[in-house]
């Protein structure tokens, strides 16, 4: 399997899990943070925030699918590497409010190591395209598009 197929499924995954996390806080919100980590759920009119919360998780899962979708990825790469930080301030969230470790590190580190990893594998697979197009065009063999060198005839 190429690693441009494994990427794909890596992304895949990453999106329908993003998109399953936000409409589970949507649709179910006081349900949905059982499990994240922390030791106190939000009371009363405490759950907008998690509707709010779900809303963000599931534009991100947009995004992810979206790029993947349109081709465009090397985007895809350096978007997957920035939505790696959200996972990662959960998890500083669940330490500083003294929630469990486990799920600390258990739940947001590694998910947040996972979708920074894949975001590498994304950049590694596309850097050789990347240069190809920069060598090109500064030799100037680039088609007005930039995608494809010219051909001159002899």
């Amino acid at each position: 399997m190429s690693l441009k197929n494994v990427n794909t499924v890596l992304v895949t995954a990453c999106a329908l899990f993003v998109l399953y996390l936000g409409l589970s806080f949507i649709l179910a919100p006081a349900a949905s943070t059982q499990g994240v980590g922390l030791p106190r759920w939000p009371a009363g009119n405490g759950d907008g925030f998690l509707v709010m919360k779900g809303t963000r998780e599931f534009a991100m899962g947009l995004v992810i699918g979206v790029l993947l979708l349109t081709g465009h990825r090397r985007a895809l790469g350096w978007v997957l590497l920035m939505e790696a930080v959200a996972p990662f301030g959960d998890m500083i969230n669940v330490l500083a409010h003294r929630g469990s470790t486990a799920a600390a590190f258990g739940i947001h580190g590694l998910t947040s190591a996972l979708i920074a990893m894949t975001g590498l594998l994304i950049l590694r697979e596309t850097r050789k395209v990347a240069d190809g197009r920069r060598s090109s065009t500064a030799t100037g063999t680039a088609s007005a598009s930039g995608s494809a060198p010219l051909r001159t005839a002899n």
